[in-house]
């Protein structure tokens, strides 16, 4: 971990337990915007770890960034961090100003378009974006579209969109947005990225979110079990319970990895390490799985099957008090059942990452697996 990452990882971790409480995440259940943890966020430079110092953000990496990602979704933290901090990449890498404030991400499925034309000398969007994570509580919208063959990034006034309102499991925002020929606050080219940019590092934040999630429900499960105690004995000592929990850590040992992974190789390929400098795509090496889309597929894979293993393993473990609302382990495992469904379930990450390896053909598959 870089020194930038480890201030960010201890400043990150001690807003979060101080903010990030029972009664915030529910307050903000029930519809309230928590203005006094976002407010320390920004202030904190977490929300903008990818964009460079001179233009207001913290000049950090993409590996710096998934220490904040995962640790937001470790504490389950009910703002769009992981949403603003990927929108302030994308916006730097094409060379725009990132505003300040909530940002979030559209189209978030690949089967919603938006499109981006030019119209009296400014460009506009048209389209219906559907189950936007945050989409009223978002002052801007970043979506990326292809503009004359060319991934175009684009600013958006949130308040220009109709919004149907909406929640996910975990009653967070999923809302949908509909623009009608709507003004763009700016737009441009960038380099290196492809029109479903914005699925691609949707699904990368994501897996980091989950990949911290998991981590919170393996340290909930086992205090609990080795604070409770039945039949004289600690929960701990029971050889069925250890079993269980042994799993959940393979699991989240295993997709910690895969997430991380994921920012590694996206770092990579933006030909620098610090996203807020990268112009250029880094030339890529035969023989190996290089393709952010491809590390970004595997982890949206990994960390969705730990999802269905590990949240069935620990709630076991809790027994019937796990199911209770005033329990806080359904605050992460609500959010881990909603988020492997985001930005593509893992069930079509397999089908992406099998039509992949397809295309590069029998002769490149070791490679490719043991790169």
């Amino acid at each position: 971990m870089s020194e930038l990452g480890s201030l960010l990882f201890d400043t990150v971790t001690r807003l979060f337990n101080d903010l990030v409480t029972k009664e915030l995440i529910e307050s903000s259940e029930k519809g309230v915007w928590p203005e006094k943890l976002w407010r320390a966020l920004e202030e904190g430079g977490l929300t903008l770890p990818l964009v460079a110092e001179s233009a207001g953000g913290a000049g950090g990496t993409w590996l710096d960034a998934h220490v904040v990602v995962r640790a937001s979704g470790r504490h389950t933290a009910p703002v769009p961090l992981a949403e603003t901090i990927v929108a302030g990449a994308l916006l730097s890498r094409a060379g725009l100003e990132v505003p300040y404030g909530p940002m979030t991400l559209a189209p978030a499925h690949r089967e919603d378009r938006l499109t981006l034309a030019r119209s009296g000398g400014e460009s506009r969007v048209s389209g219906t974006a559907t189950r936007v994570p945050w989409g009223r509580s978002a002052q801007h919208v970043v979506t990326v579209a292809s503009v004359d063959g060319a991934a175009t990034v684009a600013l958006i006034a949130a308040n220009t969109a109709k919004i149907t309102e909406d929640a996910n499991l975990a009653l967070e925002p999923r809302d949908t947005l509909v623009f009608d020929n709507a003004p763009v606050i700016a737009a441009a080219p960038a380099p290196g990225l492809s029109a479903d940019a914005i699925h691609l590092y949707g699904a990368m934040a994501r897996a980091a979110q989950m990949a911290g999630a998991l981590d919170s429900i393996l340290e909930q499960g086992v205090r609990y079990v080795t604070e409770r105690k039945q039949f004289g004995r600690p929960l701990a000592s029971f050889q069925a319970l250890q079993h269980s929990l042994a799993i959940v850590a393979g699991h989240v040992a295993a997709s910690g990895i895969a997430a991380e992974h994921a920012f590694r190789m996206v770092a990579k390929s933006w030909g620098t390490e610090r996203a807020g400098e990268a112009r250029e795509p880094a030339s890529s090496t035969a023989g190996e799985a290089r393709e952010p889309a491809s590390s970004i597929g595997i982890a949206k894979v990994r960390v969705g099957e730990a999802a269905g293993v590990s949240a069935g393993l620990v709630h076991q473990a809790h027994g019937a008090i796990g199911f209770t609302y005033e329990h806080s382990l359904h605050f992460a495992t609500r959010r881990l059942w909603s988020w492997r469904a985001e930005f593509g379930s893992e069930s079509a990450w397999a089908i992406d990452l099998g039509r992949r390896v397809a295309a590069r053909g029998a002769d490149n598959l070791w490679s490719d697996l043991t790169a």
